[in-house]
């Protein structure tokens, strides 16, 4: 192996390149603040202070953790199999079905603890079968996963267009969305776990569904490196050839492994519909299935990394709402750009400086250089 791509100390791999690639992505993002007349540091301090500078700004920062943490742990299980699952935004609407068709079916009748477990197992079947059929189409028919996940977003936006207009739409409303759920379609706001802290959530929708996300990361992390399903996973993404003569079924793999990944997507839809809207809306999932590759490719598609990650495009969301309003000429438009640079360097030029920072490393680490040298023999 050659030394640029050398294998790295996992301090190194896992923090000290990602932490280059964001503060690049931050340092140019400063230089397009400057350009149009503002100061960079002013607009620091209010994407900090939005995300982080009262109780109520933290629980919504982690409410757009909660939804891309499930995103990122979509994209970072199909990427272990070799799969880029693109469809994550589809698989979140078609879960939305599966929450609201639970809601709308028992909320007047079950506790929301009770009504709660459905809406998990509806969320994740239904984006699990979604992701099924682009995950079969590729076993089977070697169709490419990239392809089909992108058609299979445009077929569940139109899907569902047309299921609530002509299905869930209450007689009378003119709004694409359902009823407002009762009591038992509500989750609960985690407004002891910040009260611990000292701080309220206020008007946040910060819920239990963060719990469940940081659940669903444990098992993810249970799942990949502590099962036999996951060590053939595994090998499927590094070498399908190897798989193949290990005896591995990759047709059985590649299709569990989308679903396991659909359901993941599938379960996003928790959070907006029964954590703020308390009513499945048109446009609930707002791009999160997208943000939750650069969160996977951020985070290294590791659990460990992925948590940060999210969180870090929470801070982004919410602290760039704050910036929107205190300093009018950064539009909502230049916040995206941000956004999009994090994700330039996170995803796109990830490599970029990894030759150079991989020679540093082995160059202060002679045990770390000596294990690259009998790797490359």
């Amino acid at each position: 192996m050659s030394v640029p791509y050398a294998k790295l100390p996992a301090w190194a791999e896992y923090g000290l390149i990602p932490l280059v690639n964001l503060a690049v992505a931050f340092l140019i993002s400063g230089l397009v603040v400057l350009i149009v007349g503002e100061s960079p540091l002013e607009a620091a301090y209010h994407m900090i202070n939005g995300a982080f500078g009262r109780g109520e700004y933290i629980g919504f920062t982690l409410y757009y953790t909660t939804t891309f943490i499930f995103t990122g742990l979509a994209v970072a299980v199909a990427f272990h199999c070799g799969l880029f699952n693109i469809g994550g935004e589809g698989q979140a609407y078609i879960g939305g079905i599966g929450v609201a068709l639970a809601c709308l079916s028992f909320d007047r009748v079950l506790p929301w603890y009770l009504l709660f477990p459905i809406a998990i197992l509806g969320a994740a079947l239904f984006g699990a079968l979604w992701a099924m059929i682009p995950g079969w189409l590729q076993a089977k028919r070697g169709s490419h996963i990239v392809i089909t996940t992108i058609m299979f977003n445009f077929i569940a936006a139109s899907l569902m267009n047309y299921l609530l207009n002509r299905v869930f739409k209450p007689l009378g409303s003119m709004s694409l969305e359902t009823r407002t759920f009762e009591a038992g379609g509500q989750l609960p706001k985690l407004d002891w776990l910040m009260s611990i802290f000292g701080l309220s959530v206020g008007s946040a929708p910060f819920n239990i569904s963060f719990l469940l996300a940081l659940v669903a990361a444990f098992g993810v992390w249970v799942l990949i490196w502590r099962t036999r399903l996951g060590y053939e996973m595994r090998t499927m993404g590094h070498s399908p050839a190897a798989a193949r003569y290990a005896g591995i079924k990759e047709a059985r793999i590649i299709v569990i492994a989308m679903m396991i990944s659909g359901g993941l997507a599938g379960m996003m839809a928790l959070n907006p519909i029964m954590g703020e809207q308390f009513r499945m809306q048109l446009d609930f999932v707002q791009g999160a299935g997208f943000v939750g590759i650069a969160v996977a490719l951020m985070g290294r598609s590791h659990p460990a990394g992925i948590i940060p990650a999210a969180l870090l495009f929470g801070m982004l969301y919410q602290g760039g709402a704050e910036i929107s309003f205190e300093m009018p000429s950064i539009s909502r438009d230049m916040i995206v750009i941000i956004q999009g640079l994090v994700i330039l360097f996170a995803g796109a030029l990830e490599h970029m400086f990894r030759p150079t920072i991989t020679r540093v490393v082995l160059a202060l680490s002679p045990k770390t250089r000596d294990v690259a040298a009998t790797k490359g023999a």
